[in-house]
């Protein structure tokens, strides 16, 4: 037996592809190729296109290596010649960063060997492959490293090969000025290709196992510059310029004309080119085949014909099966398949069921199931079944019950109303079984009865039974199946007429004569199998020797030793075994081929067929094989065999061949390319059209008009042999089977129907049909058609062997953004580094660049053996298309390349000047809208009996309640167990905040107006020590603590606050004294920079000699600092009178009375937040409970049990608690309700927020909790911002929130557009609560500030007595924001001052009233202008993008965008295995794409928990940029797209 080192799978693409545009030495081509490889390639690289000396052929090969010598080389050499002219070009495209966990699993001790002891046989996994390399004379330009080089623009390095030093490193000399010098420390490890950072870094690999997740450092890094925080050294920032260089090199074109999809965006569509290739021929006539001979012993139907042979000469031998030695193990003579097949049928129609009911009736379909090896069985029971006059239907053998494919083929069967499987008696014992025995039913499958055919199995028929032997009608005879391209399978129905026609037309076109023998290593159950090997055979009495792939596996040569042996007339093979003989062939010296009077090569018409016969035909020339008995021939499921190459005895008849314009092509159009162009596809004809059939060429799409000569149509084909219907599908058989191809007047060609084949191709000069791809293959490309198979072949010729595993390579097409994109899956040897990879994935994108002129949308890469496989182990194409686009694929490389190929976004928006304000103020509208504008109630005409509203000074409303109401409780605080921590009434407040008023004067030698930072958990001293500063008359400004886990990062933003507020001492407990002065804090901020600091533990005895009043109401009260999402820090100055104002507005809008309890679960350092937690209840006098939200991470049920246990009706939280009860508790509503959790006294629930209303979160929580009581209407949100901490919140009264639903793509030009709920692109937005009183609105034009109309899009401007009166800043840079705070409109009403929020957001008229009886106007915010990003001219607000992002996968848990030199970047956090990692890359391209029209520039996979969230739960996307930049973030995977 002869060891083979390695084969090939995959209808042997892999070496073949590589040279599919063959043209051989021995071979006149009929269309001269001439191609100019030696000014492309290097003078030491060059490849021998002919053979030097015959001597080549028979030196013994090396055995670790591929064996590269039959080779024709063309196409390789196109594909090398193509990479050499873009090493001229620049390519500097940086490498994905991946973490080292992820390299390492690729690795190779992570693989494991393929599976092949598997039922099937399995094509795919040949024993043995090679690990040795191709040497350096084998013709590919070697240019290892190469891509890594230009990376790292190391020209220097010395580590690399000497190969490399040779091949690669003039393109890194020649790249080296766009990259950052930078040196490679040490190759050895698997390659970090993060290494960027001219510091000699060390990478620290975070333990696996470890959940203790640090905290993510940001913002303090030593490496930020204090501009907008461009890292002055940091590879990501290199990296990202390295991708900016490379995206402004020129283009394809953009598209020309626009089409309006449905609305404003205008999506470019392909306008034709006016220079592309047009059809110019004559229209083509039919060509008819020649006549079908009438011969007179031809038998009536097939079964005649076996009655005959098996009654004649019995012992003739029918069919010899070989074991896996390739010893003859069984011979089934003519006789024996007529008396088994006779026996089959009788126990069919007799033995199943009962005698008044049988189970199977002539006509009825039956399951033939029977593995590859086993081709006696088979025949036997196919036999059987036409004598019953029952239809087989042939299927694979199912071996798991999740198969790929077969699914599908269970809904055929379902659908053909099978409920009989015949199998045989291995294939029976090897099914899987139900721990009781029973097979169980597969995913998909009808219930079966299985039935053995073995002959002991079956009953005797008795003697005076007979079948009854008809003349071929137009009955079904069979049934073949067929998987289109989506994966679903179809039956194609073949009468008994076309099933004997088809062989008699074989038989004339074959010259087959009686007891020939035939060697057959197809699949015997479908196609050219089948119709040879077990239908012709039999009218012919041949004798045929069958191969089965577990034989070819163990020894590719078996079936030329068998045509050796046998001396055999004919052999039915694919490209692939011709390619395994050749890999296989030693110096045999028996072999004599000259007994082959034909070679059917099956798959004749694929584009790489063409070499693989070339180069069979060079090798085996010496052993006797003749040029004219290669005979390729192309066939379909639906029109049986149409072409075929006629044997002839004329050896000086070379066979036609076509060097066809791969450009023309994909217009459809033949051009024969005599250029020395790199594009063309060179074919070979596939003979003539079969006897008695007509054959024309038709449009591939639209009505079935005839092709012109020299125009690429459907081959279609008028035969009485074909098949006629898919069963049980009459409309889609209608535009198949029955099609009536038209001339360009529309007359029809043939009263008869054509049937369409599914090929694409022509009729060439004499008659030649040559084949170029088949529909399904077909992928239209801005309206150029590129054939999958080409591709395939193309990505193979790149570096054949060395890379890509056995060759599986998979090329289909997803349709983004209204056009087809190209995807590329292809299987990595286990032993290829990162480095191979990303050099081949780049060398791929050039080549096909550079020969089919297309764009490849994405490249991905997967370990070997791990796409799903068909029956036969080749790749199941529309199975891993699923994979793909579920996000189940798992690649370990991906590279994307969406800025190349996505050329029809909409044009970039052009910004239209606004009308001026003269044309258009009327009144109060505007163009005839009514201005939008809205005020909240009137406080000047609220009668209430409010106290405080007396009192000018918090301060004082504090000692009045102190005296009036001295035991009333104001404040309760809750710890995590929800037992009281602690209480305040009036007096004890008042007494201490007198305390400590002594002590800021006393100790802290503070006058009146100083700063004093309050740094405090939250909680009662916090409260206490705000109205100590008042009474002090100091200026208080509250100071979240630093964290204790996370000094670093924390300790510096307090240390900022305290120095830009000037703050001129710092008040907080012992405990944080303590941590202050500890060695961490020291390390992050030196202690001698620190003001001096107060504990507010250790107090003094005594009461200040007065109390502080301040003199006017509009002094300064407090300041209010905090960091926006976009990182900024920002103090707002906040009057007495403002916070009096913004503490009367709050208790109207929620009628708060000393009565009251009010639940506030939030952070009291800034904002709304602050206000609730420590002045309402001093106001107001209700009592507030206090629960700190850090509590909840230890009990996120704490703030809703104790909304239940006070009955409180109010209650606040922010989003990041909703976050966290919707979460944490989603599974414990059951046991909450047990515990007695009501939610039902609530009427208001508000959201405290500082953005565009979070609705899905909202509606999640209120479904959730609904259950308990809450009530749906009950859950709104508030809305405040720097200029004024509370403009709407929904209060007890008033109409309910109201949600409307605008369009997205006028949202991004600055419209609104409303649209009904569920139309596409179609956004919701909840209205934010209702205006506060006293508080008025307008939307004005950010740029101009002018007013606007009704629900037009704007930014909201805010009048109202608790504005803040001004930005508290360091700099004194008042200027730029002067108009925050007092702007004014260019017209209408110019005298109002107005604040600037810095939103945008609409407002609109509802059909609802407000409590006064007027209409309700709603205010709407849509996102913040200095959060929204400017990409191409149109405006997009990242929440947008984000919620599409992540709805694109289930293991994306959270999403930040942020843009960066004009790319976007999407940051998305993965749960998940980072196996999945690389899953997200592709479907976050897409989404951004299909539903924003943006191309993503930088996709980061980090782990949950890095992107940074805020107090409120606001994401900070700036420190994540920044953490990013600076590469702090530790990713998973970082995808940089093309």
């Amino acid at each position: 037996m002869l060891r083979t080192a390695n084969i090939g799978v995959c209808d042997i693409r892999e070496a073949a592809a590589r040279e599919r545009a063959a043209s051989t030495a021995g071979n006149r081509p009929l269309f001269y190729f001439r191609f100019g490889v030696d000014q492309a390639l290097p003078q030491e690289r060059r490849t021998p296109v002919t053979p030097s000396s015959s001597s080549r052929y028979h030196r013994r090969r090396s055995s670790g290596s591929r064996d590269e010598r039959y080779r024709s080389d063309v196409h390789t050499e196109a594909v090398q010649a193509a990479l050499a002219k873009h090493k001229e070009r620049k390519m500097a495209v940086p490498m994905p960063s991946k973490r080292r966990s992820l390299v390492v699993q690729t690795s190779m001790d992570a693989y494991t060997p393929p599976d092949t002891s598997s039922g099937s046989e399995d094509e795919g996994s040949v024993q043995g492959d090679s690990q040795g390399t191709p040497t350096s004379s084998q013709g590919s330009i070697n240019m290892e490293h190469w891509i890594s080089q230009a990376i790292h623009g190391s020209t220097t390095s010395t580590t690399s090969s000497s190969s490399t030093q040779s091949g690669g490193s003039g393109a890194a000399h020649r790249l080296a000025d766009v990259m950052a010098q930078t040196h490679i420390e040490n190759h050895s490890a698997p390659p970090d290709v993060t290494t960027y950072t001219s510091e000699h870094s060390i990478q620290v690999e975070r333990p696996q196992g470890s959940t203790a997740r640090v905290a993510p450092k940001y913002g303090n890094a030593e490496l930020m510059e204090t501009g907008d925080g461009v890292p002055v050294s940091s590879r990501v920032s290199a990296k990202i310029q390295q991708l900016v260089n490379t995206l402004k090199r020129p283009k394809r074109p953009p598209l020309r004309e626009f089409f309006v999809d449905d609305f404003e965006e205008l999506l470019e569509v392909q306008q034709p080119d006016p220079n592309q290739p047009k059809p110019e021929g004559a229209q083509m006539l039919a060509m008819r085949g020649e006549q079908l001979g009438v011969v007179t012993n031809w038998p009536p139907s097939l079964e005649a014909a076996l009655q005959r042979w098996g009654t004649i000469s019995p012992k003739a031998p029918c069919l010899t099966t070989m074991d896996t030695n390739g010893k003859p193990l069984y011979i089934l003579t003519y006789g024996k398949l007529w008396t088994r097949s006779m026996k089959v049928a009788y126990n069919i129609l007799h033995k199943l069921g009962t005698k008044q009911e049988p189970m199977v009736r002539p006509g009825d379909r039956v399951a033939l199931v029977f593995p590859n090896n086993d081709p006696a069985a088979f025949m036997v029971a196919f036999y059987g079944c036409l004598l019953a006059e029952v239809v087989p239907v042939p299927i694979e053998v199912p071996l798991t019950r999740k198969d790929a494919g077969s699914q599908q083929i269970g809904f055929l069967l379902g659908s053909c109303g099978v409920t009989v499987a015949l199998t045989s008696d291995a294939c029976h014992k090897g099914l899987p079984k139900s721990p009781t025995g029973e097979i169980p039913q597969f995913k998909g499958w009808p219930k079966l009865l299985w039935f053995v055919t073995e002959s002991k199995h079956l009953s005797k028929p008795p003697r005076d039974w007979f079948p009854h032997i008809k003349d071929a009608n137009n009955d079904t005879a069979y049934i073949e199946y067929k998987t289109c391209k989506d994966g679903s399978v179809l039956g194609v129905t073949v009468t008994r007429i076309a099933l004997l026609t088809h062989c008699q037309a074989l038989t004339q076109a074959c010259g087959y004569t009686e007891a020939e023998t035939i060697v057959n290593v197809l699949d015997f159950k479908k196609d050219v199998g089948l119709w040879h090997g077990i239908l012709t055979s039999v009218m012919n009495m041949m004798h045929v020797i069958s191969i089965p792939y577990s034989l070819m596996k163990v020894n590719p040569l078996s079936w030329i030793q068998k045509v050796c042996q046998y001396k055999a007339k004919v052999a039915c093979v694919k490209s692939r075994d011709m390619h395994w003989a050749l890999v296989a062939h030693r110096d045999q010296r028996d072999i004599n081929l000259s007994s082959l009077r034909m070679l059917i090569v099956a798959d004749g018409a694929n584009p790489w067929s063409i070499s693989s016969c070339d180069a069979f035909l060079n090798v085996f020339q010496s052993k006797g094989l003749r040029q004219e008995v290669i005979c390729p021939c192309a066939s379909s499921p639906e029109a049986l065999t149409v072409a075929i190459r006629r044997p002839t005895d004329d050896s000086n008849q070379p066979p036609g061949r076509g060097v066809l314009s791969m450009h023309g092509l994909t217009y459809g159009v033949i051009r024969v390319d005599s250029e020395e162009k790199l594009s063309v596809l060179t074919v070979q004809d596939v003979g003539l059209v079969m006897p008695g059939a007509i054959m024309c060429s038709v449009k591939p799409d639209g009505i079935p008009q005839l092709c012109k000569t020299d125009e690429i149509g459907e081959l279609c084909v008028c035969a009485i042999a074909t098949g006629t219907s898919y069963y049980g599908l009459s409309g889609m058989t209608k535009n198949t089977f029955e099609v009536f191809p038209m001339t360009s007047s529309g007359a029809p060609i043939s009263e008869y129907p054509f049937i369409r084949t599914g090929l694409l191709g022509f009729i060439g000069p004499g008659g030649l049909v040559f084949v170029i791809g088949k529909m399904d293959g077909l992928m239209v490309v801005s309206g150029r058609r590129h054939n999958a198979d080409d591709i395939v072949a193309t990505a193979l010729a790149v570096e054949p062997m060395k890379f890509v595993y056995r060759g599986r390579i998979a090329v289909f097409s997803v349709s983004v953004l209204h056009d087809e994109r190209i995807v590329i899956v292809a299987e990595q040897r286990p032993d290829s580094t990162e480095e191979d990879s990303f050099q081949w994935m780049s060398r791929v994108l050039q080549a096909i660049d550079s020969i089919h002129q297309v764009g490849v949308y994405c490249l991905a890469l997967v370990p070997a053996n791990t796409l799903p496989k068909t029956p036969l182990g080749g790749i199941h194409l529309s199975e891993t298309k699923q994979l793909f686009l579920e996000g189940s694929l798992h690649p370990c490389n991906v590279l994307m390349c969406p800025h190349t190929c996505v050329t029809n976004l909409p044009k970039p928006r052009q910004k239209q000047p606004e009308i001026g304000p003269a044309s258009v103020m009327v009144g109060n509208l505007v163009s005839g809208k009514r201005i939008a504008q809205a005020s909240g109630r009137d406080l000047g005409q609220i009668e209430d009996n409010d106290q405080a509203r007396k009192f000018l000074f918090l301060s004082e409303v504090l000692q009045w309640r102190a005296q009036t109401t001295p035991d009333h409780v104001l404040y309760t605080l809750l710890n995590c167990r929800g037992t009281i921590a602690n209480s305040l009434t009036c007096v004890q407040l008042h007494k201490r905040a007198e305390k400590i008023a002594v002590m800021l004067m006393e100790r802290g030698h503070l006058q009146d107006g100083d700063h004093v930072a309050l740094v405090y958990p939250p909680g009662i001293d916090l409260i206490a020590a705000f109205y100590g500063c008042l009474y002090a008359g100091c200026v208080p400004i509250t100071v979240r603590p630093p964290h204790p886990q996370n000094i670093a990062t924390t300790l510096p933003t307090v240390k900022m606050i305290v120095e830009v507020s000037r703050s001129a001492c710092l008040m907080t407990t012992q405990l944080i004294c303590k941590l202050l002065r500890s060695r961490e804090a020291a390390a992050a901020v030196d202690i001698r920079t620190w003001p001096p600091v107060l504990d507010t533990d250790d107090l003094p005895k005594k009461r200040p000699a007065q109390i502080y009043k301040p003199s006017n109401p509009d002094t300064l009260a407090y300041l209010d600092f905090s960091v926006s999402t976009t990182g900024m820090l920002a103090g707002v100055k906040m009057s007495h009178a403002a916070t009096s104002a913004f503490c009367r507005s709050i208790k109207l809008q929620c009628e708060l009375y000393p009565s009251r309890e009010v639940a506030i679960c939030l952070d009291p350092y800034c904002g709304l937040g602050f206000v609730l937690w420590c002045l309402c209840s001093v106001y107001s006098g209700h009592q507030s409970i206090l629960i700190p939200p850090s509590e909840l991470e230890t009990n996120p049920a704490l703030w809703l049990l104790a909304v239940s246990q006070y009955k409180v009706r109010d209650t606040f939280c922010s989003y990041s608690v909703m976050e966290l009860c919707t979460k944490g508790l989603g599974s414990q509503t059951e046991s909450l309700k047990a515990r007695g959790l009501d939610l039902s006294r609530v009427r208001t629930c508000v959201v405290v927020a500082e953005e565009r209303p979070r609705i899905a979160l909202t509606q999640s929580f209120s479904k959730l909790f609904k259950d308990l009581g809450l009530h749906p209407r009950a859950v709104s949100t508030s809305f405040g911002c720097r200029v004024n901490l509370a403009i709407c919140l929904q209060g007890t009264s008033g109409p309910d929130p109201t949600t409307v639903y605008v369009d997205m793509r006028a949202l991004r030009h600055d419209r609104v557009r409303l649209v009904e709920r569920g139309s596409p692109h179609s956004l919701p937005l909840m209205e934010s609560g209702k205006i506060l009183p006293g508080v008025r609105i307008i939307i004005a034009n950010p740029e101009t500030k002018g007013p606007l109309g009704d629900s037009h899009l704007g930014e909201i401007w805010v009048h109202s007595a608790h504005n803040a009166s001004g930005y508290f800043t360091i700099y004194g840079d008042e200027s730029l924001q002067s108009d925050h705070f007092n702007s004014r409109l260019s017209f209408g009403d110019t005298q109002t001052v107005w604040a600037r929020t810095g939103y945008l957001g609409f407002l609109r008229r509802t059909e609802l009233t407000d409590a006064n009886g007027e209409r309700h106007d709603a205010l709407y915010v849509v996102g913040a202008l200095d959060e929204a990003m400017e990409l191409r001219g149109m405006r997009y607000h990242p929440i947008d993008i984000e919620t599409s992002v992540i709805r694109a996968h289930k293991s994306i848990t959270e999403c930040a965008v942020f843009t960066w030199t004009n790319l976007l970047v999407v940051v998305v956090e993965l749960d998940g295995s980072e196996q999945e990692a690389l899953d997200l890359v592709p479907l976050v391209t897409n989404v951004v794409l299909e539903e924003h029209y943006l191309i993503v520039g930088v996709v980061v996979v980090v782990d949950i928990g890095v992107i940074p969230i805020n107090s409120r739960g606001e994401k900070q996307r700036m420190h994540l940029r920044d953490g990013f930049l600076a590469d702090q973030l530790d990713p998973i995977y970082v995808a940089y797209n093309m």
